[in-house]
């Protein structure tokens, strides 16, 4: 198997473990996460002082010579299909896709096949230059089987990590809108006396609270205070829709992405989405509030009523400052259309 091989030197008062030290002293063009090293020092690809050194936790010396051998990147063990992709932009380092919803993201036990990454593969080809020591596109974040919208994906290490790093530190700008049950306003006693829940000028709906698995069902997952994961979504009522008004369709942004972030955060406020199996629970609206048209649009709207409609981060490679927007699909589109005509 053809290697390359990566050599440099550890730079002064290094971190006490091996695989910190390299994470900090490798050459930025060698694009290896922390992760990635750690296997390769497990296979013992990395030498220093001229050993070979399969400890991550071993100390290293400033001025050790070091030696990566890095395999060229093998073929993904998953599948290439033809499935047809809404490419928004693409370059030698990244793609940017609107992915339908009904799509998976990557594929999984219950989802071998059919996935955007399996889409990727084909549409790829052999532009892909390796992720993480295979031919496969780098996956950065994620969005829900039934959530539409817009995703960037690396086709290089080095546009992996550069992107890794951006999620990692909340700088991509990502925008959601979601069709929710009700009208949050920061008058609204009851909402100001949800815990996490609070507003900001502009009447801005903030919430923050930890995030974690559901204790019970695994495929949830469940607010908390204590423990789990820190977790921030910040809302604005776009139009609302009813006499009175019954829902709202909200700008959503994330200050941290998790896993059914602004779908969990917004059934936590009371403000579920429309059409979410999961988290939005079975919501009567008042009679009279729709029409007899737009109450059956809205129970018979068939997933989440979510998009990732903005993306917006620093290109890894060239440092240019990129976003994008997708437009509403059209079945959310459609339901919109249909609650406005009950305001003219």
């Amino acid at each position: 198997m053809p290697h390359r091989q990566i050599h440099f030197i550890i730079d002064e008062t290094p971190p006490q473990r091996l695989d910190k030290a390299l994470a900090r002293d490798v050459p930025a063009e060698a694009a290896l996460s922390r992760t990635r090293l750690g296997r390769l020092i497990a296979d013992g690809a990395v030498s220093v002082a001229g050993e070979v050194v399969t400890d991550p936790k071993a100390r290293v010396q400033a001025g050790a010579t070091v030696l990566i051998e890095v395999e060229e990147a093998q073929e993904s063990h998953i599948l290439p299909e033809d499935i047809p992709l809404d490419v928004v932009f693409e370059d030698d380092d990244l793609i940017v896709v609107n992915k339908p919803a009904g799509m998976v993201v990557h594929p999984a036990p219950g989802t071998p096949s059919g996935t955007l990454v399996n889409a990727l593969l084909a549409h790829c080809g052999d532009d892909l230059s390796g992720v993480g020591g295979l031919k496969r596109p780098g996956i950065v974040h994620r969005i829900d089987k039934e959530t539409s919208g817009l995703l960037v994906v690396a086709k290089s290490d080095a546009a992996h990590h550069g992107l890794a790093a951006q999620f990692e530190a909340h700088t991509v700008e990502r925008y959601y809108r979601a069709l929710v049950f009700g009208v949050p306003d920061g008058n609204d006693p009851r909402l100001r006396g949800i815990k996490g829940a609070s507003f900001e000028a502009g009447n801005i709906l903030k919430i923050t609270t930890q995030l974690a698995r559901h204790k019970t069902d695994r495929q949830r997952q469940a607010v908390l205070f204590h423990g789990g994961r820190h977790a921030v979504t910040r809302a604005r009522t776009v139009e609302s829709y009813g006499t009175p008004p019954v829902l709202a369709l909200m700008e959503c942004w994330l200050e941290t992405g998790r896993t059914h972030q602004i779908r969990v955060h917004m059934a936590h406020a009371g403000h579920g989405l429309v059409g979410d199996p999961t988290y939005g629970g079975k919501r009567k609206l008042a009679a009279k509030a729709l029409s007899d048209g737009a109450h059956e649009a809205v129970r018979a709207f068939a997933r989440q009523a979510l998009h990732a409609a903005v993306l917006g981060f620093d290109h890894p490679i060239s440092g240019e400052k990129m976003r994008f927007e997708a437009p509403l699909p059209e079945d959310m589109a459609a339901l919109l259309r249909n609650l406005r005509s009950v305001l003219t």
